[in-house]
């Protein structure tokens, strides 16, 4: 693997300033929720990540409601996030090193006493905590490489955290902080004008409220996690056989755009593709539109659950105890099938044959139990 020698100059500056520069008592025993009065949250990876973040957010507003609580977020997914009714100051994350000094000059104007890292690109995210000057740094200490710069020291669980819903170890998290909630429900509020506007594209192709929208969410992170594009066109089309109403709107990002109007145009005329052509911050509201979202183990998965939309995910061979639904059970179902290889190799799998242990015809139940029996013929 080849090392990156930023990694490395990084890592001896935030050695020696806490070594010789930094006689502050920051361990988890001097903590005092009495003077916190400016918090720094990251959270700062993938979409999905900063969804599951939310509830640890909502935990940290409900500890401290006069605090101020700024919140680094990837750039590529913020706006998605500035309805949050928690968070009063964005910062965008840039991705590495990218704008590195820039962002550590934002923090350090913000003047936070405590940071909490629910979960960051490292080895940049505990850096950043470091040196926006936060007195307490609170995080589940993996990797370990920058455990030196944390105020508590150990997980917080009797077991491994690898065993707990990532929405828990990031309660875990704010737990540290004496945020002790344990409500697992994510925050992605839908205003009405987002709403608005994603009813009238609906209306401009052609589905009305009677109609019956069916999300297909075909693409993910990662192709290890992805159910073969066949299997997506055969389901959308024994959908729409289900009823006359029916419609499908195949869901993703602008990288996914062939993939999903593939899928769309392979379905036929009632299969509509939205790949980044609207806003982010639509998504919610467009997902909160759907009757029933098919999806992979993805970060549109977690915005239908966030929004209460129902699901059926695809699961392998990623857990779906780890990451997928925590609550609302009644609404979301889960194909999960065990890995067929070992090792598995995840992301450097080149053919993931392991999702097409799940078939056509399993999904299609589920489908059919979640929309309920007077929704087809």
């Amino acid at each position: 693997m080849k090392l990156n020698p930023v990694d490395g100059i990084v890592y001896i500056l935030m050695k020696l300033l806490k070594r010789f520069f930094d006689n502050r008592l920051c361990g988890i025993e001097y903590f005092d929720p009495k003077v916190v009065r400016r918090i720094l949250i990251i959270s700062s990876t993938a979409l999905g990540d900063t969804l599951l973040s939310t509830p640890a957010i909502s935990a940290v507003r409900k500890r401290y409601p006069e605090a101020a609580i700024f919140a680094l977020i990837h750039l590529n997914y913020l706006e998605l996030f500035t309805t949050n009714p928690h968070i009063d100051e964005f910062i965008p994350y840039y991705g590495g090193y990218k704008k590195f000094l820039l962002t550590v000059s934002r923090l350090r104007k913000l003047k936070p006493d405590t940071a909490l890292i629910l979960h960051g690109n490292e080895p940049q995210a505990t850096p950043l905590a470091y040196l926006s000057g936060a007195r307490f740094i609170f995080k589940i200490p993996i990797p370990s490489q920058y455990g030196f710069l944390l105020s508590n020291h150990t997980n917080g669980f009797t077991d491994s955290p690898w065993h707990h819903h990532a929405i828990s170890v990031r309660l875990k998290t704010a737990s540290f902080a004496d945020c002790n909630e344990d409500d697992l429900r994510m925050v992605l509020p839908v205003n009405s004008e987002d709403s608005d506007a994603i009813k009238r594209l609906f209306h401009n192709f052609g589905f009305e409220s009677k109609h019956i929208l069916i999300g297909l969410q075909a693409g993910a992170a990662l192709n290890y996690k992805m159910w073969p594009e066949s299997n997506f066109t055969a389901l959308g089309k024994k959908l729409i056989e289900l009823n006359p109403d029916v419609g499908i709107i195949v869901t993703g990002s602008k990288v996914e755009k062939t993939l999903c109007t593939k899928i769309a145009t392979d379905i036929g005329s009632k299969a509509v593709p939205l790949c980044g052509e609207h806003p982010l911050r639509l998504l919610g509201a467009l997902i909160n539109e759907l009757t029933v979202l098919i999806t992979n183990d993805t970060g549109t998965m977690h915005v239908a659950i966030a929004v209460c939309t129902k699901t059926v995910s695809l699961f392998c061979p990623s857990h779906h105890w780890g990451v997928g639904r925590a609550y609302d059970f009644h609404l979301h179902k889960v194909i999960y099938k065990e890995r067929p290889c070992a090792p598995c190799v995840t992301k450097k799998c080149e053919n993931p044959h392991c999702m097409e242990q799940i078939s056509v015809v399993e999904v299609f139940s589920a489908v059919k139990e979640l929309i309920g029996k007077d929704s087809y013929i």
